[in-house]
């Protein structure tokens, strides 16, 4: 066997929806999260920062809509590199679609703001406090969920004109239907080192000792099983920088008996509920 870890650079690449209706999708994320629309064509639209895909629009209207308690997505979570950043995107969906907005908590490590896009596919919105500031017990990120006043964040955050800051996918949060599963997967499989099990219902991993690149929770989804072909997520993307690093998932995957197709620029793999995992190289898209 190889190196049974992801490498500690490992990053998020973008999330793939499956839509109903690409303008309004394109208009949420644009007008209101902030993104750029960095190529449309056909019935896929890319939308980042700059020349970084964050969401990958696929129009897919012959899908039906995920039930509520099915597995897949629960939230892209998108990274902000300052706290006035952050209010200004908060500020910019409250604003324009103020129906979508669903919550909002202090989580020690980071301060986040929650929202449903108009396909009911959750977006959170989010600053980290620096490293520094991150407590560990016991081999565990310690992370909590305070209430975290979004009227007050504005109005110490929010400054006059627009603010031109990276933004990126800082971690990807699914629904599956079970945390046992999940880690196996994840975890053994994947290379992800566990940070996490917030009370066997959720399960937060990363690699490089970060909070959580991605996290899976069975709150409404427990039990669930593969999914059927419908509305959603379409595909996480999980950036390595070599392609030897990818082939050793590869082996990992096969001494798992987990199928996966290796090709010259990525492996494309499934989670135990049919959500794809791409892995590829940070020089690809």
């Amino acid at each position: 066997m190889t190196t049974e870890l992801l490498p500690a650079d490992t990053a998020m690449g973008a999330v793939t929806l499956w839509v109903a209706d690409m303008d309004s999708m394109i208009r949420y994320y644009r007008e209101g999260v902030g993104l750029e629309l960095i190529s449309q064509e056909g019935s896929r639209a890319i939308l980042g920062f700059k020349a970084l895909p964050i969401v990958i629009l696929e129009h897919k209207p012959e899908m039906r809509h995920a039930g509520p308690r099915e597995a897949g997505l629960f939230h892209t979570a998108i990274l902000f590199p300052t706290e006035a950043a952050l209010a200004q995107a908060v500020y910019s969906v409250a604003q324009k679609y103020p129906h979508t907005f669903t919550g909002s908590a202090d989580h020690l490590v980071s301060k986040a703001f929650y929202f449903n896009d108009p396909e009911n596919n959750g977006v959170e919105l989010y600053w980290d406090r620096d490293r520094s500031e991150w407590s560990w017990a016991h081999g565990s990120i310690e992370m909590d969920t305070i209430f975290l006043d979004p009227n007050q964040f504005l109005r110490e955050h929010l400054t006059e004109g627009s603010v031109d800051a990276d933004k990126k996918v800082g971690h990807v949060h699914l629904s599956v239907g079970s945390i046992p599963a999940a880690e196996e997967f994840y975890v053994s499989m994947l290379g992800f080192e566990k940070t996490m099990n917030w009370g066997g219902q959720a399960l937060f991993v990363s690699a490089g000792g970060y909070h959580h690149h991605m996290a899976m929770n069975t709150w409404r989804s427990k039990g669930a099983g593969r999914r059927q072909l419908a509305l959603g997520l379409g595909n996480v993307q999980i950036k390595l920088d070599e392609m030897g690093q990818i082939e050793e998932v590869k082996e990992r995957l096969d001494f798992h008996d987990h199928q996966a197709q290796l090709s010259e620029i990525d492996l494309i793999t499934e989670d135990p509920w049919g959500n794809r995992v791409t892995l590829t190289t940070t020089k690809g898209n």
